[in-house]
């Protein structure tokens, strides 16, 4: 097979990456499908999201940007400063999990039991979306670090940039499914 003809062709990682965040993107389509249909019920309870969110959202953002920073430095073998933003990023990212937490114990506080006995379908739902929108943080936290540490590593001299591309792909692809949600749990709610 010639290079230019290799070439074209998408890494599996890549390929990968692509058909989970589908999946993903499906899951997430239901949810929001499902709350829509349940806000109608007679024993919704409405509520507004913490300012807390809030500040988890401008976190998540910048992350972002010290992925994108990241990603360049390792493109340029400025591995100093690509392990330096991939930390930064691993940083926020768990940030953003403990504000995530913080805002659910804020709806606690405020009347709003999210799961258990008592707690109203609405609450319960924003358990579940936010819930497992933070999974997929810490999976990719857990995906950063483990990119962290092999940056790090003496013995790992690699300079592939399908890792680093696919860790950037992912994580820019739960920022902006954070941003939808946001977005949707503030409009729709």
């Amino acid at each position: 097979m010639a290079l230019a003809e290799q070439n074209k062709k998408i890494h599996p990682y890549k390929f990968t990456l692509w058909v989970a965040m589908g999946s993903i993107v499906m899951m997430f389509a239901g949810f929001t499908s499902a709350y829509i249909v349940k806000r109608n019920q007679a024993n919704w309870q409405g509520f507004d999201l913490p300012p807390v969110f809030y500040y988890s959202t401008a976190v998540i953002i910048i992350s972002s940007l010290t992925m994108i920073i990241a990603l360049r430095k390792f493109k340029e073998r400025q591995m100093g400063v690509y392990r330096k933003m991939m930390l930064l990023t691993a940083l926020l990212g768990t940030l953003f999990m403990v504000l995530q937490w913080i805002g659910f114990q804020t709806l606690q506080n405020n009347g709003i039991k999210l799961i258990g006995v008592g707690s109203n379908v609405s609450g319960s739902f924003l358990a579940v979306i936010a819930g497992v929108h933070m999974a997929h943080v810490l999976g990719g936290v857990v995906a950063l670090l483990i990119m962290v540490r092999k940056a790090f590593s003496q013995s790992s001299r690699s300079y592939s940039r399908v890792g680093a591309e696919v860790a950037a792909t992912y994580w820019h692809f739960v920022d902006i499914l954070w941003i939808y949600l946001f977005i949707f749990l503030t409009m729709v709610s």
